[in-house]
């Protein structure tokens, strides 16, 4: 099994990816381990003092002000893991949780939060046991982090709460961690603190928005091209030099995307001949651009994961110079803004592929084909019941597109008077994709079954490699009228299981 080695400097989406999705097991590196030890050492010192130091010494937040005696100190640490773990709702999926786990280890392992290595150990130990804590839906408001995710997480630690086990069967955590040989932690002075105060859930599902929108951005262009196709439209928009002088990345990335899938088609630009336009309706020839915007928008996302990767959050945090001092770093807003910015990209991608679904659909715009592609309109409703499903799911993505981040909503007796939202940002996101998955699902299910009725005209080899893999994956073409959610649930995992992109790049070589 791959393993990942956790070191001081941060960790890389792809490792998070393996540990989240792919199980991959966990290993701190010697460096790692020295770090901790060293910024324990300060950490033990400064307990070790009379003056009270935050975190250490002190309660938390609006009850920061109370200095803790050294007895009372483990409790302290104690009380704030199990008062903190207040989340309420549906469980979180255990990707979700893993991805939490592992990131919070992340910066633990950076040297700057002063918890010791044998804590660290157990937090490598739960991961690798597939020990996975119950975290509810509700329960962070992004800043200090997200603290009752994160509290539940901790409280496992502990050998209290529930877990999930490995065979999937949620047992209470003490049960799990002794069938594993692992023995709970006892907490100590700061270490509380340290293991609740960050952005690693809001984080974890930005990492993983991502590398699923890497995928569906690819989609989209493929169902594009489909349609396209289908609507005789040309392919003449999509010429490189168009896309040179307007020099985004993502639009040329996009429009090359479009003209490999549509080389050798003997649709586009068929209807020059016997159905003049002058030009094709926005959503088809606009459609590099607007998928292209979003593709810009995943890059500056990127930047802001891959710098909060490199990060350790934590409050109070030990610099190398043994200061051990205050700080706002826990706050989520880099993170919850790019979360919103890329929901905002998610709702129009589906927009604009709802529109070309419409226009294949409707007679009057669709260049010749039969009415909501039924095989005899009237007897047949065709497909005008599957874009409704579509149409109720891009308006879901409009609602989840209002950005979580520009909330905030003051707690703690007004000493956190300014919050991120960036885990309800996160959480928004994610449904979000998986709509957006279904939403590509309608358009390619209503672009082939539209091609196929454009009878001797000959698609590209590219379509037709998509065709013929998603008639074998049981998606039915055109016909009588029949239970269509079987067809559109299969179409669904076509996407998103990757056999979409697989068929069309046998023909086209990788998209970009």
């Amino acid at each position: 099994m791959h393993t990942v080695v956790v070191g001081t400097s941060g960790v890389t989406a792809s490792d998070v990816l393996a540990v989240a999705r792919g199980g991959a097991r966990v290993q701190l590196s010697e460096e790692a381990l020295t770090a901790l030890a060293a910024a324990r050492e300060i950490v033990d010192a400064l307990a070790a003092k009379p003056d009270p130091v935050y975190g250490v010494s002190t309660g938390f937040g609006a009850l920061a002000t109370r200095h803790i005696s050294p007895e009372l100190r483990a409790q302290l640490q104690r009380n704030i893991v199990r008062s903190h773990a207040a989340g309420m709702g549906p469980r979180v999926e255990r990707e979700v949780v893993r991805a939490l786990m592992f990131l919070r280890l992340k910066t633990v392992c950076s040297g700057h939060t002063g918890v010791r290595p044998e804590v660290a150990q157990t937090m490598a130990d739960l991961l690798n046991a597939g020990i996975t804590p119950v975290v509810h839906e509700y329960g962070s408001l992004g800043c200090s982090g997200d603290l009752a995710p994160l509290s539940h997480c901790a409280l496992a630690l502990m050998g209290e709460g529930d877990a999930e086990g490995p065979d999937g069967v949620v047992r209470p955590a003490a049960e799990l961690l002794a069938a594993h040989g692992i023995q709970p932690v006892e907490l100590r002075e700061k270490e509380g603190l340290a293991l609740l105060n960050g952005t690693d859930g809001m984080l974890g599902m930005l990492v993983m928005a991502l590398a699923d929108l890497d995928k569906l951005y690819r989609s989209a262009d493929v169902t594009a091209a489909l349609s396209l196709e289908a609507l005789l439209g040309t392919d003449k928009v999509l010429a490189p030099e168009l896309h040179a002088i307007r020099p985004h990345p993502g639009q040329a990335a996009s429009a090359a995307n479009m003209l490999a899938v549509l080389k050798g088609s003997g649709l586009t630009g068929h209807h020059q001949d016997d159905a003049p336009r002058v030009q094709d309706a926005y959503s088809v020839r606009c459609a590099p651009q607007v998928a292209g915007a979003g593709r810009d928008t995943m890059a500056h996302a990127r930047l802001v994961a891959d710098r909060e990767l490199a990060s350790a959050v934590d409050n109070p945090v030990v610099l190398s110079d043994g200061r051990v001092e205050s700080n706002g770093n826990f706050h989520g807003a880099p993170v919850a803004y790019v979360l919103d910015f890329l929901a905002v990209a998610v709702a129009d991608l589906g927009s604009i592929a709802e529109r070309r679904t419409d226009r294949l659909l409707d007679k009057n715009r669709s260049h010749g084909l039969p009415p909501f592609l039924a095989d005899d309109a009237g007897v047949d409703s065709g497909l005008m019941i599957a874009q409704y499903t579509q149409a109720a799911l891009v308006s879901e993505l409009k609602r989840l597109a209002v950005p979580a981040s520009a909330d905030s909503i003051p707690s703690s007796a007004m000493q956190e008077d300014h919050v991120s939202m960036g885990w309800s940002a996160a959480r928004k996101l994610r449904t979000a994709v998986d709509n957006l998955t279904r939403v590509l699902a309608v358009e390619l299910y209503a672009a082939t079954r539209a091609i196929e009725l454009r009878e001797g005209l000959t698609p590209a080899p590219a379509t037709r490699a998509v065709i013929d893999a998603l008639r074998e994956a049981g998606v039915q073409g055109p016909g009588p009228d029949r239970f269509l959610a079987p067809d559109l649930a299969a179409a669904d995992a076509f996407v998103r299981d990757g056999r979409l992109l697989a068929a069309v790049e046998t023909v086209t070589g990788p998209l970009q």
